[in-house]
């Protein structure tokens, strides 16, 4: 899932940049307040971790604009404020969460996917759809009770349309969900990623809607 990080510290940034992305997160990292605030008006994140203390626009002034705006991703906030003001301001203002640093990088993931999954209404962090099962913290995914092997852009794709079952998304979106800046995406990648997940999971469980995009269908056709 793609991941706006705003965090001014260059060391600080870097490694939660790195270890995120091994974490599965596609991350976009800025280190300033207006640059926070013009990805989150312009870019489609699933969450976004943002700290308070950032140059040229802070923290809590750029998540009140986005809320203001009706901008609905998700948002917790991590920073060095500790107080319980602080932390009542900040959730306040709009966070979903309010994590002190420091943090350990498995508990910020697992706080990033609980907010990610309250967002779409899936209340258990593995996500099921027919027979199928995935798990987004293990990266693993069963079908039928057996293990199937699926690349990072499958995954990345299959957890997408999961997430949001029963909705059709665009091809835009889609790509918006899987590539963070500065990737080169091929016209067709989309549909080859569609295809191997059809060929590897079968195929009743991605619907094409011709013109408009791709739907997940949680439960399978019935026969005529």
């Amino acid at each position: 899932m793609r991941l706006l990080l705003a965090e001014d510290d260059p060391l600080l940034g870097d490694g939660l940049q790195a270890g995120l992305r091994q974490l599965g997160f596609q991350v976009d990292w800025v280190r300033d307040g207006l640059a926070a605030e013009r990805e989150l008006r312009t870019q489609a994140y699933a969450v976004a971790v943002l700290d308070l203390g950032l140059p040229l626009k802070d923290g809590l002034a750029v998540l009140a604009a986005v809320r203001r705006d009706g901008i609905p991703t998700p948002v917790l906030v991590l920073t060095a404020r500790d107080s319980v003001p602080d932390r009542i301001q900040g959730l306040d203002v709009g966070a979903d969460d309010y994590v002190v640093k420091p943090v350990d990088l498995q508990e910020l993931a697992a706080r990033l996917r609980a907010l990610v999954r309250r967002a779409h209404g899936q209340p258990q962090e593995c996500l099921q759809a027919q027979d199928v099962v995935l798990d987004p913290a293990a990266r693993t995914v069963r079908l039928a009770g057996t293990w199937v092997t699926l690349s990072t852009r499958e995954f990345d794709l299959l957890h997408a349309l999961m997430l949001n079952a029963g909705r059709v998304l665009s091809r835009e979106q889609i790509e918006q969900h899987l590539y963070s800046w500065g990737h080169e995406v091929d016209s067709n990648a989309v549909e080859v990623h569609i295809h191997h997940l059809r060929r590897k999971l079968g195929s009743g469980l991605i619907q094409t809607v011709r013109g408009v995009g791709y739907v997940l269908q949680r439960e399978a056709p019935t026969s005529p």
